[in-house]
């Protein structure tokens, strides 16, 4: 028989784990949530710390930075007018090397030889133009000039078809023809292409004959163009990064280069063609110029990839930052991420993308009108989590009972019994009842049943727990924003949530928010609240709506918890419209003290928590406590969790007997 063996997997990672932790990236979510931030802002900015799951993967932050690093590595690596420099020093060392030969010969054809050289433009391209059809006495100097011809014809081609270079690099009349079968057969697939008639087996086709001369093997005529596109921008961006004088020099020099090769129709033809497939171009990819900053000349092709793959970076800075409107971790180029950083850094964006589409799938995250929104699921565990904080810092035990220690079957044991009356409905205490049986009626003979009488049954006592109505009154206005005390606020709304709903489940809870107007908050409201940027405390309002919770659940406790930090400066008119003044107008004070007298007369004590230290406020609040009897506590926004719950316990605890 084979034996099995179980333990903890030590080879490495769990295979089984999941890459990364829901509930943790919920409670991220939620210090930031707890702290003031709407989810929207909240999940954006875990993704870009990064969540620390198993697989260490990088935020958008640290990938931001690797991007500006890469930036700043390409803008260090050489200078644009390098192809300028090394056509000039190869002219320069054909005309040196064409006198030196001409020097020793005494014949007048020598002297006029020197003439033509010395009447040659400073310009290089136009230079290079005159000497096109230059007879070289000498052979090294031949050699040099066809040398710098070959230089210009595959840069200038590398600027547009990356790779070019390398496809030229034993230039010949084989080569050369094929690089323009090549753009023949390109132009007449575009031409195709604009009538409707291209097919990707075409395409096929083309790369099957030319993918040499294309190392990022585009998979369809799209990522040709793309790639095309990317390219000719990139030489228009070299050309508006140089002086005016350089980049004349630079143009004819292509021209001339293209011209010489034979290329320059269809050169021509190609650029047209990118031009009406994508119009945008001449507005956005090849606007602006680019700064570098590098001591070593780069060719022109080299110049061309370093500004493609810049602009490459700056569309990857774009997307990664995420600031703009309806921005999504869809907008990242996975192939953009692949070249700049290898596949590693994809793998990285791709688990980002997956903690959003996990915290969707299971249910803890919502669109609605395309706005983020915590589900139910997901307040509670953020309600949760505020109130293990809070309690984390009470110093009493056994928060949150409030118990009547006569009836009730809904409360918990209290480990006593007494003799059962009628209509108890608590549960029988068996062993005691049948112990008053033995002891009344002495021990049964064996095999006699027991005998009970009424008198016998002992009834297990509970504590009966009272329900109660609550009505916490958060101040919306936005003075709370400004004195830092609204993501207390927020954390104590949830905080009290989570613990009528896990503790007081008979208890009816109504969170009230006012500013200008008073409205009620759900549960899954108030983490994503904010709040409101309006002149106005409307606490009479507020009262009004908390009288109607009151009211409609009239066997219930009430208790009423105000939290603010001004005294009110607004109230409701008879036809609904707010009326706000400041200083506070006679008629605002006189109505929100009659709603005052109202929750007086309904036995609710309002218990005031104030977030600021106002004269103003103090007397107000010190004259609600006078009419009400209620408490008035001044606190600390970091404390304010704590002072509410524990007021609210004390609260219950000392409610009606």
């Amino acid at each position: 028989m084979r034996n099995y063996r179980y333990g903890r997997y030590v080879y490495g990672p769990d295979p089984l784990a999941l890459p990364f932790d829901v509930r943790g990236a919920v409670d991220e979510m939620g210090d930031a949530i707890l702290a003031g931030a709407n989810p929207a802002d909240a999940l954006r900015e875990m993704l870009r710390r990064g969540f620390g799951d198993r697989a260490g993967r990088r935020g958008l932050d640290d990938m931001l930075r690797r991007v500006r690093e890469r930036q700043r590595g390409i803008r260090g690596s050489g200078r644009l007018d390098g192809i300028l420099e090394q056509a000039r020093a190869l002219l320069d060392t054909a005309i040196g090397q064409e006198r030196a030969e001409l020097f020793p010969d005494p014949g007048d054809e020598a002297r006029m030889r020197e003439a033509d050289l010395d009447a040659l433009p400073a310009d290089t391209a136009q230079a290079i133009r005159q000497l096109a059809d230059y007879d070289w006495r000498s052979q090294a100097a031949r050699q040099t000039f066809e040398q710098l011809k070959d230089l210009l014809r595959s840069d200038v081609l590398d600027s547009q078809f990356r790779g070019m270079r390398q496809v030229m690099q034993n230039p010949d009349p084989q080569a050369m023809q094929r690089v323009k079968d090549m753009l023949g057969d390109l132009n007449e697939m575009l031409a195709a292409d604009a009538r409707g008639e291209h097919t990707q087996a075409d395409f096929d086709q083309f790369m099957e004959r030319y993918g040499d001369m294309f190392p990022d093997h585009p998979r369809n005529l799209e990522e040709l163009v793309d790639s095309l596109i990317s390219r000719m921008a990139a030489a228009e961006r070299l050309l508006r990064s140089l002086s005016d004088e350089q980049r004349e020099e630079l143009a004819q020099l292509m021209a001339n280069a293209l011209e010489d090769a034979g290329l320059e129709a269809e050169m021509a033809r190609l650029a047209d063609a990118l031009r009406s497939r994508r119009p945008e171009l001449d507005r956005a990819g090849m606007s602006g110029s680019v700064q570098m900053s590098g001591e070593e000349p780069l060719g022109l092709g080299d110049a061309t990839t370093a500004l493609a793959e810049l602009a490459d970076l700056a569309e990857l800075e774009t997307a990664l930052g995420q600031d703009y409107p309806g921005a999504s971790l869809d907008d990242v180029d996975e192939e953009a991420v692949r070249r700049a950083f290898g596949r590693q850094a994809v793998d990285d964006i791709e688990a980002l993308r997956r903690i959003e589409r996990e915290l969707e799938r299971q249910g803890y995250l919502t669109r609605n009108a395309g706005q983020l929104e915590l589900t139910p699921k997901a307040v509670r565990r953020l309600g949760d989590t505020a109130l293990r904080r809070i309690f984390s810092d009470l110093s009493f035990g056994r928060a949150g009972d409030h118990d009547l220690q006569d009836a009730g079957q809904a409360g918990e044991l209290t480990g006593t019994t007494r003799a059962w009356e009628f209509g108890d409905e608590q549960p029988l205490d068996v062993p005691a009842t049948v112990r008053n049986a033995l002891l009344r009626g002495g021990r049964p003979a064996s095999g006699t049943a027991v005998k009970l009488a009424a008198s016998d049954f002992e009834v297990v006592e509970t504590e009966r727990r009272s329900a109660a109505v609550v009505s916490l009154l958060v101040d919306l206005s936005y003075s709370m924003q400004l004195r830092g005390t609204w993501a207390a606020a927020k954390q104590t709304a949830l905080a009290l949530h989570a613990l009528l709903r896990s503790r007081f489940p008979q208890d009816a809870i109504q969170v009230i928010g006012f500013s200008n107007y008073a409205r009620e908050l759900r549960e899954t409201e108030l983490a994503g609240l904010g709040w409101d940027m309006v002149q106005g405390t409307n606490l009479h309002h507020a009262l009004l709506l908390a009288g109607r919770h009151i009211d409609r659940h009239p066997e219930h406790e009430p208790v009423v918890l105000i939290v603010t930090d001004g005294e009110p400066t607004a109230h409701l008119q008879r036809d609904g419209r707010s009326w706000f003044d400041w200083p506070p107008s006679p008629e605002t004070v006189e109505l929100t003290l009659a709603e005052v007298d109202k929750m007086t007369r309904r036995h609710a004590a309002l218990n005031i928590f104030m977030l600021a230290d106002d004269a103003r406020l103090s007397a107000f609040v010190d004259n609600v406590a006078r009419r009400n009897g209620g408490r008035v506590l001044q606190a600390a926004p970091e404390h304010l969790g704590e002072y509410v719950i524990r007021d609210f316990l004390r609260t219950r605890g000392a409610g009606r007997r």
